[in-house]
């Protein structure tokens, strides 16, 4: 099956939400790979960065510490979980049945094609990655409402997703899309596991059509 790129938002496991979608996330039957958002870490790199007055560059770099302090979370609450760096760990893990969870800073470390600022979050990153993997699909998991049919410019707008997404799943043709907080039951479909939820989805999202990886090719919101 296509693998599948997750960003899972940092507010999840605010909400009281990330066991269970991790509960979902670790009966995959499909290849996926987890990227997390930087949740209450990310938001401690925004509060010093008020306080001390540090470079955006800086409070980036700092912001994909954050995103690997809640992989590893993740990967403690879950054993089928892995954290992966590259895209070889990532492919590995998917080769042993396992779920890689992404953390950022090396593939991020010199890449041209994302700013150093906060333009870009682990939504951004994640379509990123998606690009970079090639021949997959992408979809973030929100805890806000999604409005049905919304594209990537609206949602930006709207602060769903953060100003850098749209460019990159426009440019690499991905197939994408943003799911609400009541679509476990859509999750669980794409993950190719049974729901163990009600039925209900009141939020979804635009899907752009598959495409294929291009033979020269091989974190706004955090709800």
């Amino acid at each position: 099956m296509t693998p599948l790129v997750l960003k899972l938002g940092g507010s999840l496991a605010e909400s009281g939400r990330l066991r269970t979608v991790l509960g979902l996330v670790k009966r995959a039957r499909r290849p996926v790979v987890v990227v997390p958002g930087g949740g209450p870490f990310a938001d401690a790199v925004r509060d010093m960065q008020r306080e001390l007055r540090f470079s955006d560059e800086a409070a980036h770099d700092m912001a994909l510490l954050a995103m690997h302090q809640m992989a590893e979370a993740m990967a403690a609450l879950e054993p089928r979980l892995k954290c992966a760096d590259t895209l070889v760990g990532i492919e590995r893990a998917w080769r042993r049945r396992r779920v890689p969870i992404w953390q950022p800073m090396k593939l991020c470390a010199g890449d041209r094609r994302i700013p150093r600022n906060w333009t870009i979050t682990s939504d951004g990153l994640a379509a990123r990655l998606a690009e970079r993997l090639g021949d997959v699909e992408l979809v973030l998991l929100k805890s806000c409402a999604v409005k049905r049919g919304a594209t990537a410019k609206t949602l930006a707008r709207q602060g769903i997703v953060d100003p850098i997404f749209p460019a990159i799943v426009e440019r690499a043709g991905l197939a994408w899309r943003v799911l609400g907080r009541n679509d476990a039951a859509v999750l669980a479909e794409l993950l190719d596991v049974a729901a163990k939820v009600p039925s209900r989805v009141s939020s979804q999202q635009r899907a752009l059509p598959p495409v294929r990886r291009k033979s020269s090719s091989r974190a706004a919101a955090r709800a």
